[in-house]
């Protein structure tokens, strides 16, 4: 890639993205809900898929750091930069969506599976629209058997972007609440049919979550 694409500043600014995030998940008070059994499923070396939407991943992204996750990070403009600021946090990245690069990117994900890695998409990004699954989570879940383990965070209080899915920063010192919702384990052999059925379950199961820690936090609307 050349140097145009990979500007002085872009070492600097991971860096700095990385550090904020840091320093302002350090303020946070953080509940969990059914997260330590899914850590102890992991203790024995079971793997999964954490799928979550784009606009609450900043949370989630703070309290998961270090814990050998692999993210499905974009191809677009701003992907060099976010993929950066995740390794600084001790995630790997896989670079594809599925609106660009979405074979390239599955490909690398199935083989961070095979190196057991943890997995995690949004599968509503880059672009949206939001709150909807994609389709690539299904395949990547039957592909690897890894289970698909809906996860949500909501703060109590929060800056809302006025972004394609109003992305959500939490506000210093605020209280967090992370949850888990059970697993859903997705057949190795699918036809379309079967595929949607369960892309529509996954995709309630995430709005399930994200209602529940929505309603645990207070969240202001």
């Amino acid at each position: 890639m050349s140097a145009r694409r990979h500007p002085w500043w872009l070492g600097l600014a991971a860096v700095t993205g990385a550090g904020f995030l840091v320093g302002l998940g350090l303020t946070w008070r953080i509940r969990r809900v059914r997260v330590y059994e899914r850590q102890a499923a992991l203790a024995r070396g079971e793997r999964c898929i954490y799928a979550l939407w784009h606009a609450r991943l900043l949370a989630l992204t703070f309290t998961h750091r270090g814990r050998d996750v692999a993210v499905l990070i974009s191809q677009h403009r701003d992907g060099e930069l976010i993929a950066r600021i995740v390794q600084r946090l001790g995630y790997a990245a896989a670079r594809g969506s599925s609106t660009r690069g979405g074979d390239e990117g599955m490909r690398e994900m199935l083989r961070m599976a095979e190196e057991r890695h943890l997995l995690a998409i949004t599968p509503d990004g880059p672009r949206g629209p939001a709150g909807r699954v994609k389709p690539g989570l299904v395949y990547l879940a039957s592909r690897t058997g890894f289970p698909i383990i809906p996860v949500a965070a909501s703060a109590s209080r929060s800056w809302v972007l006025d972004s394609w899915d109003r992305f959500r920063i939490p506000w210093p010192l605020a209280t967090i609440v992370e949850a888990y919702g059970p697993p859903i384990q997705i057949p190795p052999t699918l036809d379309d049919d079967a595929a949607e059925a369960w892309r529509v379950r996954v995709e309630g199961a995430i709005h399930d979550v994200t209602r529940e820690v929505s309603r645990l936090s207070g969240e202001e609307r």
